[in-house]
């Protein structure tokens, strides 16, 4: 039989496979005394998030010159796989970046895993910055369903999904930029014809999981996404929408705009690919904006994917505080000084979709056609969220199904059937408790 670690020797653990950031000389770990700080987080160190937050460290610790700080660098996966035992004791992190969503933040709260921020929300005014739909995954109830109840996460930026567009290759082979889906889709068939894969994808992660909900979206209106993410209503994936965007999958797979090697590729490959100019496409997250600005050679651009009712994105991940932190009043500075003008205005200058944007000030062309997109679908409420937040186990069934499409052993009917079963299946689980 397997021993169960206990909480202390599996932060031990855990914060051995992380970078700790040194502030002030100090190394990782969880608050040890009542002027020690933690702050675990999982951005990349190329995020806007990540270096704008390296300002609000130096604004936080002018601000508490008594106060050690401590931040611990570690990965998403590590936080989403072992958040429930990190946070189950007495020894935690004072402040923690979570991931939004029914099976992951809402299973913290429902938990009793992380503290209630409603009366901070309200004594702070963080319910003034993060406005309207970009509330709803902060919000869980007392199942740990997203979209009513108590604040648990504090958001600092969005995200959406779009198409990272490589200009040159377009000049290149004679193909006008596309505006349209119809153009778009002429563009994808005029590729194919030279020889040329037109989109840079990937089955062995995300990427298709991401371009599935980007189909769904498009064709979908707020009731059917809401009636999905949210549980409000009975979902069928045989028709409509959901049977809409798997058959575009299906059919993008079966033309051959994403290759034949999608099973073997990662997400990182998939980005790198495109950077070293073998794509003229890549559909990705605007979280890899300044991935592509920092290291591409070539003239590109962005742009939203066109004729489509709805968007996939919505607010990046989440700070958290513990419900056992010991230094939670911290915590709540912590949070407002990454929602304060200077860090916001930073993760905007550095492409990361501020929640407080002043994208006039923006002067970089690229970077400010690419906030301004944002805003459109922000302000329209055009944002339709992630798929794989509702249930949990969603993101492991959609990367193994989408696989199986991806190497064609699977149809769209065949997956829309299987996804039936599991999303009803987990439903229940959790109106059951």
């Amino acid at each position: 039989m397997h021993k169960r670690l206990t909480t202390a020797k599996f932060v031990a653990a855990l914060a051995a496979t992380t970078v700790a950031l040194s502030i002030g000389g100090c190394s990782a770990g969880s608050s040890g005394s009542d002027n020690t700080f933690t702050i675990w987080q999982f951005e990349d160190k190329a995020s806007a998030n990540y270096q704008a937050w390296q300002d609000a460290l130096t604004i936080f610790k002018d601000e508490h010159p008594g106060v050690t700080v401590k931040v611990v660098d570690t990965s998403f996966d590590s936080i989403r796989k072992n958040a429930k035992l990190l946070l189950d004791g007495n020894d935690v992190p004072d402040v923690i970046e979570f991931n939004k969503g029914n099976a992951d933040g809402g299973q913290l709260a429902a938990q009793g895993l992380l503290t209630d921020l409603t009366p901070v929300v309200e004594e702070r005014g963080w319910d003034k910055i993060v406005k309207g739909a970009l509330q709803n995954l902060a919000r869980y109830d007392d199942q740990g369903n997203a979209g009513s109840g108590n604040w648990y996460g504090i958001p600092n930026s969005g995200q959406y999904y779009l198409m990272f567009l490589n200009k040159d290759m377009f000049a290149e082979a004679g193909i006008p930029l596309p505006t349209t889906d119809a153009e778009l889709t002429s563009a994808l068939d005029a590729f194919v014809a030279q020889g040329q894969v037109p989109v840079s994808a990937n089955a062995g992660e995300f990427g298709l999981l991401q371009m599935w909900w980007q189909f769904v979206s498009a064709a979908a209106d707020r009731e059917d996404i809401d009636d999905y993410m949210f549980l409000k209503d009975d979902v069928d994936f045989s028709s409509g929408a959901f049977a809409a965007g798997s058959a575009k999958l299906q059919d993008w797979i079966d033309k051959g705009y994403l290759g034949d090697q999608l099973g073997a590729i990662t997400q990182e490959q998939m980005k790198t690919a495109f950077i070293s100019g073998k794509f003229p496409i890549m559909a990705n997250g605007s979280w890899e904006f300044t991935s592509v600005k920092s290291s591409a050679t070539f003239d590109w651009g962005t742009m939203a994917f066109p004729d489509s009712k709805l968007n996939e994105g919505l607010t990046g991940q989440l700070w958290g505080v513990p419900a056992n932190a010991k230094n939670k009043d911290l915590a709540y500075d912590w949070i407002d000084t990454t929602l304060s003008a200077p860090v916001q205005a930073k993760i905007g200058e550095l492409g990361g979709l501020p929640l407080l944007a002043d994208t006039e000030s923006i002067t970089d062309p690229q970077t400010k056609e690419f906030t301004a997109t944002f805003d459109v679908l922000n302000d329209g409420d055009k944002l339709t969220y992630f798929p794989d937040y509702p249930v949990t186990g969603l993101f492991e069934f959609f990367v193994s199904d989408f696989q199986a499409m991806a190497d064609q052993s699977k149809t769209a009917k065949e997956f829309n059937s299987d996804l039936q079963t599991f999303y009803d299946d987990g439903k229940a689980a959790l109106k059951n408790g």
